[in-house]
């Protein structure tokens, strides 16, 4: 979230697929539905609005996880009792409706799973989540546009080359990428990130406003892992990825003596935001240390030419030098590279009269 981040081109594909997974199981949850009505000619329109997408629910339904068949799933959901239905129904209408937590005073989102069944949960969060780990990595129904397709539809592995394509700093083919959250190297093993977590909010498995690609550190525990994105259903004091970013409002400032980084924001009423983001991610602790260690890069180089300017009998470093140095790498850094934020940051910092100052005692001691 340090860097813009961009829907990219197959997004309408995953849209789509989120609006038939929610007609889908809000059909589950219509009291007129029955374990009976679910076959191939059932789900024809008007229940699902295309027979390309009929035939393909159908045939995925067919798939199945830990020994039961999907289809199995979603007839334990349409056999749910009523007063059981009607509150699933309301769940996915509240989270289908995940834009509007980010306008004023949206509907209370939900924090407790919606059915006391926890059979009926299981059903739903498995049925649901294989859209994304069976469907959407086989293929969805979909062209990137959105339209339905009976073939060639987008996968997983179109999103991820469309996401690194949208995201790409620098076009050259072999250059290092950088993770849109932290600002830091994408990697060779990037993630798709659910942003509300997939377990909890199995609906959202394909939303497009749920998913990006960030690096394996931002992803896994103790930073992102399985934490929420919300206070307690309240996203208030929440930056969104994509429907309340924070690249443009998120900034860096160091503390000089501790040579530490803070994450920080220009306006004081994201200044939450900002630390609920900095507490999901420990970017404050990982900036510090990129920090400390380009740091210790640069003091090295210096060094290391301190000592074989005295073993060549050479006038020794003045600071007005050290302050050159540090302008020229300053003006060479490249923002589209990884840690460029930090390492401008680090720049700033080591101007400082005092640092300066400290550093040119430093090289003093060099021998």
């Amino acid at each position: 979230m340090l860097k813009p981040i961009h829907r990219v081109a197959c997004s309408p594909a995953l849209a789509a697929c989120q609006r038939l997974m929610q007609r889908f199981a809000l059909w589950l949850c219509d009291p007129t539905t029955a374990d009976a009505h679910l076959n191939q000619q059932g789900l024809q329109p008007p229940v699902l609005a295309s027979g390309i997408e009929a035939d393909w629910l159908w045939e995925f339904l067919q798939r199945v996880d830990a020994g039961q068949s999907l289809l199995s799933r979603a007839q334990a959901l349409a056999a749910m009792p009523a007063a059981q239905k009607a509150a699933l129904a309301a769940w996915v209408q509240t989270v289908s409706a995940l834009p509007m937590q980010f306008q004023p005073a949206p509907a209370q989102w939900p924090v407790n799973r919606p059915v006391a069944s926890e059979s009926d949960w299981k059903a739903f969060k498995v049925l649901m989540e294989a859209f994304y780990e069976k469907g959407f990595r086989g293929g969805l129904p979909y062209l990137p546009n959105g339209t339905p397709t009976a073939a060639g539809g987008v996968n997983y592995a179109d999103y991820v080359s469309a996401f690194r394509n949208a995201h790409r700093l620098n076009p050259a083919p072999h250059a290092r990428e950088v993770c849109v959250l932290c600002g830091g190297p994408l990697g060779d093993t990037p993630h798709v990130d659910h942003w509300i977590i997939k377990s909890a909010f199995p609906l959202l498995s394909v939303c497009t406003d749920n998913l990006q690609l960030i690096c394996s550190t931002c992803n896994e525990a103790p930073n992102k892992g399985d934490k929420p994105v919300h206070s307690a259903g309240d996203f208030a004091d929440w930056f969104h990825p994509y429907l309340r970013p924070g690249n443009g409002a998120l900034q860096l400032d160091y503390v000089l003596p501790e040579l530490a980084v803070r994450c920080s924001v220009a306006t004081p009423a994201d200044q939450a935001k900002a630390a609920n983001l900095d507490t999901l991610l420990n970017l404050s602790n990982r900036w510090t240390r990129e920090f400390k260690a380009e740091y210790a890069k640069h003091q090295d180089v210096l060094i290391r030419r301190e000592q074989r300017r005295i073993q060549n009998a050479q006038a020794r470093h003045t600071q007005a030098e050290i302050q050159s140095y540090v302008q020229q790498w300053q003006a060479d850094l490249a923002l589209s590279e990884p840690h460029y934020e930090i390492h401008q940051t680090l720049a700033v910092a080591l101007q400082e009269p005092s640092r300066l100052a400290a550093w040119h005692s430093e090289l003093g001691l060099a021998s």
